[in-house]
């Protein structure tokens, strides 16, 4: 009776269970051709089955019960016997071994290829039990990585060379042979190659690693969230920085002062850069690395996900001879991408083309790119009074920061150069005041500014956990959303590491400096007469940017409510 039920498949008995329709297996079948991923992963991924309910089905069908993973004590001499790589990729853990038969905790104990790839590999015989798929997730974190933690511990405890400490000592010795052969043995590379990589697959914008006052933490902050990632034991936390270090050729005996560098490493069989910030705190140093993965960054105008009107007016606006067009909005909204874009776009071998950064983010091919450098006296004003004897058309500086810039900015524009950069306001029409209230005359500005782009970055919703909002009547008027719009909101799914959203895209209101408001700027006029003429030439503000992506179903109502705020006039 037994192997009369085992003969039929899976999906067999979930649709005879009713767990499952026919439409939503052909379905799943789709998304597992798509994605590569099993057809159970495939059922989780679109929502149709419960990870829970999964569990028990699964358990049922293979006449094994379930198992609980987190609590196990799995003996390292076990682990090893799977490599992390594969634990991760099939979603598995092996949890004890007796004389040839390895029992391994799956979250998918019918993938065939996966107890294949396990047979081959550990030449044992497998026997497969059944475990929550984010429980085994888990439990391979918080193993694979105790028993790495726990051999760095151990080379810390034994190794000749002591403590931290014994390097602060050695003032001079910036590179110690002893102290650099002990950083370059495999336990400290392969955990902070796993925090690089980590970043990287989990496409995280900024890695910060801190000292706490009994353990140390790893924090990722993806799409614009901060999330704890890792927490690991505080004695290996300076052996980590002095690795961080190491690979961005900064001094690994000063504890006291900031350092900043930065280092390149080739990772998922790509290139991709780091930004190393290193800050002493009253508990250890604490390390933020900004990921610059080339990959991500498109530098594409087409794709930032800017509303089509606006885009195309600022490739008008870009394409200008001389004048100045800036990108404004807080820290972390994505003006360098934009800047980057628009030189991008407006790129040509018969341009001169030169950039003043404060740090260069991304090397750009054919694009002459200026490193300031404060501790020579090479500051932004300065860079830009050298740049103009370079004989540029179009010069790009990373941030107005004072009157100097902007002042030199202006004379460039106003001198037939086409000049790009960004500020710290809110809001496109108040960058004008902003640099009025700089100093820059009325009439100086009304005759060199030619558009100001403010810009956000929202984060979009999975499309795979999605689901429909049910907005009242009331808050589809208050928000100006059309009453036949269908409303999303976010979830969470395995891919979108249960956050409901995955990626961002670009809000912006842009400014074009028309005849009427160049009369208005000239005359110095308030920023609610500004932005109110905009309005009526066509500016759509961020809010109004956000609804119809809501609208659309990129995004949530939360989320613009969130990121734009309210607005005024």
């Amino acid at each position: 009776m037994e192997s009369e039920k085992l003969k039929k498949s899976f999906p067999q008995v979930l649709l005879e269970k009713g767990e499952i329709t026919q439409k939503q297996l052909e379905e799943a079948i789709r998304f597992q051709k798509e994605k590569g991923c099993s057809l159970n992963e495939a059922f989780l991924s679109l929502g149709y089955i419960d990870e829970k309910k999964l569990l028990l089905l699964l358990s049922a069908y293979l006449s094994t019960p379930p198992i609980k993973v987190l609590n196990l004590n799995i003996p390292s001499q076990v682990l090893k016997l799977i490599p992390q790589e594969v634990a991760v990729k099939y979603q598995l853990i092996p949890i004890g071994r007796i004389g040839n038969v390895l029992s391994v905790a799956m979250a998918d104990p019918l993938n065939v290829v996966a107890l294949d790839d396990l047979e081959r590999i550990t030449k044992c015989q497998i026997n497969p039990v059944v475990a929550l798929r984010s429980e085994i997730k888990e439990a391979i974190d918080n193993n694979y990585r105790k028993s790495l933690v726990d051999t760095v511990e151990e080379i810390i405890k034994n190794s000749e060379i002591g403590s931290i400490e014994v390097i602060k000592e050695e003032k001079e010795a910036v590179k110690d042979e002893e102290i650099l052969r002990s950083l370059e043995e495999a336990p400290v590379i392969k955990f902070s190659n796993y925090i690089l990589k980590r970043a990287v697959e989990e496409k995280a914008s900024d890695v910060l690693i801190e000292p706490l006052s009994k353990s140390s933490r790893i924090r990722f902050r993806v799409d614009g969230v901060l999330r704890e990632i890792e927490s690991f034991s505080r004695k290996m936390h300076e052996f980590v920085v002095s690795r961080i270090k190491v690979i961005a050729n900064l001094n690994i005996t000063e504890h006291r002062l900031p350092q900043d560098g930065r280092f390149r490493m080739n990772i998922l069989g790509r290139e991709v850069d780091f930004r190393v910030s290193i800050l002493p705190s009253v508990l250890g140093e604490k390390v933020v690395l900004r990921v610059l993965d080339k990959s991500q960054g498109l530098l594409d105008l087409d794709s930032l996900g800017f509303e089509e009107s606006l885009i195309s007016q600022l490739k008008i606006d870009s394409a200008s001879s001389c004048g100045m067009i800036l990108v404004c909005g807080p820290t972390g909204c994505g003006k360098t991408t934009t800047l980057y874009s628009i030189l991008r776009y407006i790129y040509t071998p018969e341009k001169n083309i030169i950039t003043v950064e404060d740090p260069i983010e991304y090397q750009l091919l054919g694009i002459n790119q200026v490193n300031v450098n404060y501790e020579v006296g090479l500051t932004f004003a300065n860079a830009l009074r050298s740049i103009l004897r370079q004989d540029p058309d179009v010069i790009m500086v990373g941030e107005i920061r004072d009157f100097d810039t902007v002042d030199i900015a202006i004379k460039a524009a106003l001198t037939g150069h086409l000049v790009i950069s960004t500020l710290h306001t809110t809001t496109a029409v108040g960058s004008v005041t902003r640099l009025i209230n700089m100093g820059v005359e009325p009439f100086l500005l009304s005759s060199t500014l030619i558009g100001v782009l403010a810009q956000r970055l929202i984060r979009k919703l999975c499309p795979h956990c999605r689901e429909e909002s049910k907005l009242s009547s009331s808050l589809k008027e208050k928000y100006k959303i059309s009453p036949d719009a269908t409303i999303y909101k976010p979830k969470g799914c395995k891919s979108c590491f249960n956050q409901g959203y995955r990626g961002r895209l670009a809000l912006g209101e842009y400014l074009h400096v028309d005849s009427q408001i160049r009369r208005l700027i000239s005359i110095s006029a308030d920023e609610h007469t500004l932005k109110k003429e905009a309005r009526k030439g066509g500016m759509k503000t961020l809010r109004e940017n956000g609804i119809r992506k809501v609208e659309k179903g990129l995004t949530s109502l939360e989320e613009v409510l969130k990121t734009t705020g309210e607005e005024i006039g």
